[in-house]
Parts: structure tokens; C-alpha cells; sequence
């Protein structure tokens, strides 16, 4: 009787100890506090430093966005990660656009048209960007702008302004740079959404 006794305590003992071990590190694992999600959300943004790693090139520019060039911003991204780029990638093009079209997918604008460009990178039918129904789709001018990104030796290690022109060779090549802090926010913003 003793020794059931005895293996009878030391069963709920050992019951008692594993139940604790299991229940103890899982409820600890899982902590829903309102601060704990928000530091969850922020360890899944791109990290500042990956997406301008050269630092900023003069002054920045910002301007206010609407539903349409919010949506394309969305499309840039969406195209930057099934052509297989990253969070860089996404803000060099997001900066370019920005600087070509304010993320606007423009149609041929008349005599204000610069020769045939047109869509968010202000690409040209005649340079052999694709037709305008092409450069005029968000995803295929992205697509279009990110193939001649990888083409660009080493472009992640150049500045985006310098990234930015050998891809789209612009008369004005230092303006991309200017629009770098608002695309490195709007990858931060939407990379994971």
C-alpha cells in the first residue's frame, strides 16, 4: 500500500511538473498586449538603413498623396517582389516614379508631352519600352523600369539618383534624388500590406 501510495504522489508530482513546463513557456509565448503587437508590426517594416543605405542626396521633396498614386505605390511594390527585388528596388522605383509622373499614370499629355512618354516612368514607345498600352499598365511599367534595373552592375550600391539614370537616362539626372526619403517611407509603410 505504501509503494501505491507513493508512485500514486509522485505520478501527480510528475503530472503537475510537465503540465507546468508546457503551460508555463506557452502562455509566456504568446503576449497580446497592445505594445507587444505594435512591436511585432514594427519588426516586420524594412529596416531604414536597407532602404537608404548611401544616406540622402540634397534637399527632399514630399508631396501628398491620393488613392490613385497610393494604389500605384502599391503596384510598384507588388511588381518589386514578383519580379524578385527587394525593399531598395522598390524605393529606387518608387523615387523615380515620383520624380517622372508623382506617381500619376500619365497619359500622352499633348504639346506638354515630352516627345512620347508616358505611365508612371514617363517611358517611350519609340525607346522600345513597350506600346502604350504596355507603359501604362503600373505592373508592366515596373516590370519594364526593374528589368533595366538589374541590368545596372552593382546598382544596389549606388546612390539611387545614380541607379535611377542609368535606367531611365533623364536630362536631368540628380532629380531622383530628391524624392528618396518619401519612397524609403512608402516602402516602410507598405512593403507588408
Amino acid at each position: 500500500m505504501n509503494t501505491i501510495l507513493r508512485r500514486s504522489v509522485l505520478g501527480i508530482a510528475g503530472l503537475a511538473l510537465s503540465t507546468g513546463v508546457v503551460a508555463g513557456p506557452l502562455g509566456t509565448l504568446t503576449d497580446t498586449t497592445p505594445a507587444a503587437a505594435a512591436a511585432a508590426v514594427q519588426a516586420d517594416k524594412p529596416d531604414t538603413g536597407k532602404l537608404i543605405p548611401h544616406g540622402t542626396q540634397g534637399k527632399q521633396s514630399r508631396i501628398d498623396l491620393g488613392d490613385e498614386q497610393t494604389g500605384n505605390v502599391k503596384a510598384i511594390i507588388e511588381a518589386t517582389k514578383s519580379a524578385g527585388m527587394d525593399e531598395r528596388a522598390a524605393v529606387v522605383a518608387i523615387a523615380t516614379s515620383l520624380q517622372e509622373s508623382k506617381l500619376e499614370n500619365l497619359g500622352h499629355l499633348g504639346a506638354r508631352n515630352d516627345h512620347d512618354s508616358q505611365g508612371l516612368f514617363q517611358q517611350r514607345p519609340s525607346s522600345g519600352w513597350g506600346t502604350v498600352e504596355q507603359i501604362t499598365d503600373p505592373e508592366y511599367s515596373t516590370t519594364a523600369f526593374l528589368k533595366g534595373l538589374k541590368q545596372v552592375e552593382g546598382w544596389q550600391e549606388l546612390p539611387l539618383t545614380e541607379a535611377a539614370q542609368k535606367v531611365q537616362v533623364s536630362a536631368y539626372p540628380f532629380h531622383y534624388a530628391q524624392w528618396e526619403t518619401q519612397a524609403a517611407d512608402l516602402v516602410a509603410e507598405h512593403w507588408t500590406s
